[in-house]
């Protein structure tokens, strides 16, 4: 996706492309906080209008906060196009798809009764938060993490298929001694019982009544807790092995793709190939 300004544009479609598409400026910054007050304000609205007694009361008005919102969100949508080398490259990438999605339930609403509600997919876009905060300088951090249960996938593995075929065979166990009788109609659910039992959930809508039942219920419980913290343990003992030579980050955004947390050697985005 290259979001990069035009090559010839006007000084005005520069500016507004800094202030739009980076958050290196003190405008660019104020202009992704009031987008992201705007999103939740439209969103709050939506979610009040479902209310019957609000909407009984206050509707109207929030119908029209609502078009003035999708008002805003379309001069947005179209500023945006309209900054970008790429416009169609631009409105066909998922953020601009999700931009696009953000206006459409409203206009869509003029036909199809009941289409707004579809307006809190704008929460999808409170992800451009991420560009305010800054975030490129954690990916260090973030990759010291997915090293780690990179390692650590097969013994993860192992333990899962462990844990599947334990849920497996208790469930088909409590099948055979409970019966449909008393709520374990089939294999299936009385596997979804065991699952929901071995995680400590205990939804409570299926249980054992028999005396062998619950005993193999409690054995199941007290599995439960160690199997929780068996993950947890593998994780963390590879996250405690000695660093090796941990790489430091740089601030540096591709202009193609929007990518941070590049190498301070790295002359090339780590995504998408482009020169930094």
């Amino acid at each position: 996706m290259d979001t990069r300004p035009r090559a010839s544009a006007a000084s005005w479609q520069q500016t507004a492309y800094r202030v739009i598409f980076e958050s290196d400026t003190r405008a660019g910054q104020l202009f992704d906080i009031a987008l992201l007050a705007a999103i939740l304000l439209s969103v709050v609205a939506v979610m009040l209008e479902s209310v019957t007694s609000i909407n009984a009361r206050y509707g109207p008005a929030l119908r029209a906060v609502e078009w003035m919102f999708t008002g805003l969100f379309l001069l947005e949508y179209l500023m945006r196009l309209l900054v970008v080398r790429r416009p169609l490259a631009y409105a066909l990438s998922w953020l601009g798809i999700i931009d696009f999605l953000a206006i459409v339930p409203t206009l869509a609403a003029l036909v199809l009764a009941g289409s707004r509600y579809l307006l809190v997919i704008r929460t999808l876009r409170l992800l451009r938060v991420f560009r305010i905060f800054k975030l490129g300088q954690f990916v260090g951090e973030g990759e010291f993490i997915l090293n780690a249960l990179r390692a650590s996938r097969f013994k993860i593995m192992v333990f899962l298929s462990s844990v599947i075929t334990l849920a497996v065979v208790v469930g088909t166990l409590m099948y055979v001694v409970e019966g449909g009788q008393n709520g374990f109609t089939s294999i299936p659910k009385s596997i979804y019982w065991a699952i929901v039992t071995m995680t400590t959930v205990g939804y409570g809508d299926i249980s054992p009544t028999t005396v062998l039942g619950q005993t193999l219920a409690s054995v199941l419980m007290i599995l439960g807790y160690a199997i929780i913290a068996v993950p947890t343990g593998i994780v963390s003992a590879q996250m405690a092995l000695p660093a090796t030579g941990k790489p430091a980050y740089k601030q540096a955004v591709c202009h193609v793709c929007q990518a941070a947390g590049h190498r301070d050697d790295a002359e090339y985005c780590w995504r998408c190939g482009e020169k930094l």
